[in-house]
């Protein structure tokens, strides 16, 4: 059986153009920290090198389930995701000041173990200096609220409106200024009007 995020957490990536509350279990994930522009070329190499590891940790898991008989024997690789804060506040986003965490996400079943056996294999196959900053890290968001946002990235700030709309409405207060994303498709391969991205911030019930 192949486990298939986009139909089993549904509740997590199926979410249509509505905001609404969503309660985030612990979740595994390999991690890279920066900050700067996201358009320049080291953040890209960054992405391509949680990817190269997420598709050996699957590859691995794969052959490890054909020998062992499991039952779920094969996954889809989870979306990348981001999330982002900004050194300074200004009224006008300066991408140059911007600080992340980019990952992706690991199925429960896979062991860090079997991510440091993956990892030693990548280093060998195919070099990438930043393989060297991934990091096997347990993210718990808890209670969130999220929303789906269509387009280009540089178009989000609306979107965000009506998120904070939702927790004005909803009596919900936002925790901190960082915020989540999570992308759902490529932005290399689609249209900026067809991206869809979730955004995403913790958030705690007002009294």
């Amino acid at each position: 059986m192949k486990y298939e995020w986009r139909k089993q957490e549904k509740d997590i990536y199926g979410i249509k153009g509505q905001a609404c509350v969503i309660d985030v279990a612990p979740q595994k994930f390999i991690t890279i920290t920066g900050c700067g522009n996201p358009n320049n070329r080291g953040f890209s190499e960054k992405v391509s090198a949680l990817y190269t590891l997420s598709y050996q940790i699957k590859k691995d898991f794969k052959s490890l389930a054909l020998k062992t008989k499991q039952q779920v024997n094969d996954y889809t690789v989870y979306p990348l995701e981001g999330i982002w804060s900004k050194l300074r506040e200004t009224e006008k986003l300066v991408k140059e000041e911007l600080q992340y965490k980019i990952m992706i996400r690991q199925p429960d079943f896979i062991t860090w173990e079997m991510v440091e056996e993956a990892l030693e294999a990548v280093k060998q196959k195919k070099p990438n200096q930043y393989f060297s900053n991934i990091f096997p890290e347990t993210i718990w968001d808890g209670k969130c609220v999220q929303i789906l946002h269509t387009g280009a990235f540089d178009n989000e700030p609306a979107t965000f409106e009506r998120l904070d709309g939702f927790c004005r409405e909803n009596n919900f207060k936002r925790i901190g200024s960082v915020h989540r994303e999570i992308y759902l498709n490529n932005a290399n391969r689609v249209p900026k009007e067809k991206l869809k991205t979730i955004l995403r911030y913790k958030v705690s019930s007002v009294d």
